[in-house]
């Protein structure tokens, strides 16, 4: 019997629902008319982005801190998150009445720190330790050693998965019939214990996990054969960006995921937006990955029933202007250039009159000065109605023989000047 059949067989669902039965909220698994209506089938979406700490990490979390016994438990536990992992340990140190340390980066923004130390109060104590997280996870450890307390893993703990499996047990209990099931995928937690709790009382649910593109950890395991370190990642969608996953939660997937999908950035800032104005949802960049990936699905779930998990919603208002401009970017619809105008009068109102089309609009305007002080080109930002203007533009540009330089996102000069 291989690691992950023993590890699968050794879930046991029944009593971490039953642990969890006072703690967490029974999510409601909503019919969505809109995206139905879209896709020609029937999508539900399961709201974890409504729990009680606005993410489905209270369920792994609770089910292995009340699974420790009485003196492990006394002795206190520690956690490094800065997100949605440190709000579910923090509210179960609460519950269980313990002592707990959360250590977070020190980049964490202060929201963050303000809403663990809400769920948390007086049982948890967050220490800021490191720039970056694998910084502060080394720090987290070396102090749990040191006072003899026990570390609470984000994902790679037989009880986390465990956990939150039981987000699949809901699932099936409220519509046993589901053909596809979108799950994201950050460092495995999740879609190991859905995907098992799935391919045990359902196996002919297609389960698809979701990842972002700019950290396909989960996709390069399964290519590798084995988990990897990836080099850099993109950590925009911070609840879904490691840069390796779990060794328990891989062996555990790579044989109950159908199908890995990697979802660009900027396709969730999209997905963003449109949940909050069609369906007044608030989501964070990793509760819409599931549904972001519903287009590229839509002619195998068409006339499927099929569930998407929407993980969290701890989203910081103060990120919305650069979801949108993700979005519009991701859309074709934003687009930067450097432009070097003519040193005469009326070279930017010809620009302005003559360049732009009627719909387009400048929305970043500066000019860059050179190290000796003289006026530099100007970095311009124009936002347009459609992308098809995108080509009547680069025409204006040629034809009125502006002089300019367009700035692609992935360029070193994008991210130093936009």
């Amino acid at each position: 019997m291989s690691t992950s059949t023993h590890t699968i067989t050794s879930l046991d669902f029944a009593a971490a629902a039953e642990k969890l039965r006072s703690v967490v909220n029974r999510t409601a698994l909503q019919f969505n008319q809109h995206l139905s209506a879209k896709y020609k089938c029937n999508i539900f979406l399961k709201r974890e982005d409504l729990q009680v700490v606005r993410s489905y990490k209270l369920r792994g979390a609770y089910n292995m801190m009340s699974s420790l016994p009485q003196q492990k438990l006394q002795q206190g536990v520690v956690c490094a998150s800065a997100g949605n992992h440190a709000q579910g340990f923090a509210y179960s140190c609460k519950k269980l009445n313990c002592k707990g340390v959360v250590f977070m980066p020190v980049i964490t923004p202060n929201q963050k720190i303000r809403q663990t130390q809400m769920f948390g109060e007086d049982f948890i104590k967050i220490k800021l330790a490191g720039d970056t997280f694998d910084d502060c996870a080394a720090a987290a450890k070396k102090y749990t050693e040191e006072n003899n307390m026990t570390f609470i893993p984000p994902f790679d703990d037989i009880r986390i998965i465990e956990g939150q499996a039981t987000v699949g047990l809901e699932i099936l209990e409220d519509q046993p019939e589901v053909d596809f099931l979108f799950v994201p995928v950050g460092g495995g937690g999740l879609s190991a214990g859905v995907g098992t709790y799935f391919k045990t009382f359902s196996p002919k649910t297609k389960v698809i996990g979701i990842e972002p593109e700019g950290a396909p950890s989960m996709t390069e395991a399964l290519k590798a054969g084995h988990p990897v370190m990836l080099d850099n990642i993109e950590r925009f969608v911070d609840g879904a960006a490691v840069k390796k996953v779990g060794d328990l939660t891989f062996s555990i997937c790579k044989d109950v995921l159908d199908d890995m999908h990697l979802v660009a950035e900027g396709k969730v800032c999209t997905t963003i937006l449109k949940l909050y104005n069609e369906d007044a949802i608030v989501v964070e960049p990793a509760g819409a990955l599931s549904i972001a990936a519903l287009d590229d699905y839509a002619a195998e779930i068409a006339g499927k029933n099929v569930v998407c998990v929407v993980s969290g919603s701890n989203n910081d208002i103060d990120r919305m202007q650069e979801i949108k401009e993700r979005s519009l970017q991701y859309e074709g619809l934003k687009h930067y250039f450097l432009i070097r105008f003519a040193q005469r009068p009326g070279a930017l109102k010809e620009f302005v009159n003559h360049v732009l089309g009627e719909n387009d609009d400048i929305t970043r305007f500066e000019y860059m000065q050179k190290h000796n002080k003289e006026t530099g080109p100007a970095l311009v930002g124009i936002e347009l109605k459609a992308k098809e203007d995108y080509t009547a533009l680069l025409k204006n540009l040629d034809h009125y023989k502006i002089n300019y330089t367009e700035l692609k996102s992935q360029d070193n000069a994008f991210g130093y000047l936009v």
